[in-house]
């Protein structure tokens, strides 16, 4: 073209240069998850000195945010060594960009002024907006996992946005574990119950996941299947009771099935209360207690009110005993299934009194290998994805781990349906031939708990 015209046009032909961004990271995104600096790809990161002062207060302690704290502290004086954290400091690979200690004061803006009160929160809103009015040309975004947080830097006009590097994207399109078909044939299925199994072409394209659960209907007639990756085939599933329970719908019988498949390492039950998710994990433990030395069975303590459970009255036993009662009332169910003198209602005492079966807070385990056990973790929903790793790495061999949860229901602060371990694990796991998942769906504690549930 003309000289004159490209000159004239060179800027509409040139790509768009990216515009630069610095996320400031609230303390809630480095309490879940330490490494969160290194996952803003070539953009800066601010730290809020507050964020610092808060970062101390969390430092003491065994809890998973306690080991967070500690380990973004480490982070930074390493990366610092002799700089001043004032200063912008590269944060290591060519992908990553930098960052450096913000101090607090706003520009013209004062949240503290404009919510009426001095607050750890307001502190950081004003050091992300000094920094916006130092840098005029750059998109300074807050990044927090506490949604009032981002709400009050909408207010002051300040972009607000969650962590969303850990966490699943479309909760709606999580794995459920299972399929519904409706087949035209019936004699797919008198061929399932004959031979045992189906070539999987006969029933769809694509090969399914491993240990992946199928209803399957046609003019009347129903059969429940699995896929087994190890065999390629998918196969029949038979109906039967587990140390006393019988399952009452099909869901439940895939998470029977789940739990006792030897090479089903690991397992997650998800539903929601009352759709009978610990009572199976518990009756699937002790229908195989023979082939494990332990049954643990643990969940993490969400004290009321987020108050340390040191502030309830008497010793260790009887501060955490209230949280796991639930735990116990589920044994007990199991054990009334059978009259006090039957073998297996004895076996039950038996094994709580000779520690084979044990009930414990999640921290009991923290630092311990797991070897030749069956592990139930309740309340999974309730953990970060941190965490979850930290639980099944600690795995040995003849290990099995269970976990179960409602990931609708949320006692932890900074965590949701999005960002909880439980889902996290679904979502990544579920390709995996030691893993199966099913999601039970319907209420089996009574029908008027059922009731309640779908009209209250």
């Amino acid at each position: 073209p003309d000289p004159l015209w490209f000159h004239l046009h060179s800027h509409t032909l040139m790509p768009k240069k990216k515009m630069k961004k610095i996320f400031v990271l609230d303390t809630s995104v480095l309490l879940y998850d330490y490494e969160a600096v290194k996952n803003f790809e070539d953009n800066d990161v601010a730290i809020p000195i507050t964020v610092l002062e808060e970062l101390d207060t969390f430092k003491k302690g065994n809890s998973v945010t306690n080991l967070h704290a500690r380990e973004f502290i480490r982070y930074l004086d390493s990366i610092s060594d002799a700089n001043m954290l004032q200063e912008w400091i590269p944060i290591g690979g060519r992908k990553n960009g930098k960052l450096k200690v913000i101090s607090n004061g706003g520009d013209h803006l004062d949240a503290n002024k404009v919510f009426g009160s001095k607050k750890n929160d307001h502190e950081i809103l004003n050091a992300a907006l000094r920094l916006r009015a130092e840098n005029p040309d750059v998109r300074v975004i807050l990044v927090s996992k506490d949604i009032n947080l981002r709400l009050k830097a909408r207010a002051l006009n300040l972009e607000g946005q969650d962590y969303e590097t850990v966490q699943v994207k479309n909760i709606d399109q999580l794995y459920k574990g299972k399929t519904e078909l409706i087949l035209e044939d019936p004699a797919i299925i008198a061929k399932l119950y004959e031979k045992g199994k189906l070539e999987p072409e006969e029933l769809m394209e694509e090969t399914p996941p491993s240990n992946h659960f199928y209803i399957l209907k046609s003019h009347g007639s129903s059969a429940l299947g699995w896929y087994n990756s190890n065999s390629g085939f998918i196969e029949n599933i038979e109906i039967k009771n587990i140390y006393g329970i019988h399952p009452r719908n099909a869901e439940q019988h895939f998470a029977m099935h789940a739990l006792m498949n030897p090479n089903v390492l690991l397992t997650t039950i998800t539903g929601s209360a009352g759709t009978g998710k610990t009572l199976l994990a518990l009756a699937g433990a002790l229908e195989q207690r023979s082939n494990f030395k332990q049954i643990y069975l643990a969940r993490p303590i969400v004290p009321l009110s987020n108050r340390d459970i040191g502030y309830l009255p008497g010793d260790a036993n009887a501060k955490i005993d209230p949280y796991m009662q639930p735990l116990w009332d589920n044994l007990s169910f199991i054990k009334n299934q059978f009259k006090e003198s039957s073998k297996q209602y004895k076996k039950i005492d038996e094994m709580v009194q000779t520690d084979k079966l044990r009930i414990v807070p999640l921290a009991y385990i923290r630092g311990r290998s797991l070897s030749n056990v069956i592990f139930i973790v309740d309340e999974a929903q309730n953990l970060t994805p941190h965490e979850i790793k930290t639980i099944i790495t600690r795995a040995g061999e003849k290990t099995k781990i269970v976990f179960t949860g409602d990931i609708f229901q949320i006692d932890t602060p900074y965590l949701d349906a999005q960002s909880n371990g439980l889902s996290y694990l679904v979502d990544r796991m579920h390709s995996s031939p030691l893993y199966a998942h099913i999601n039970l769906e319907k209420g089996e504690r009574s029908a008027l708990a059922n009731t309640a549930s779908q009209l209250l």
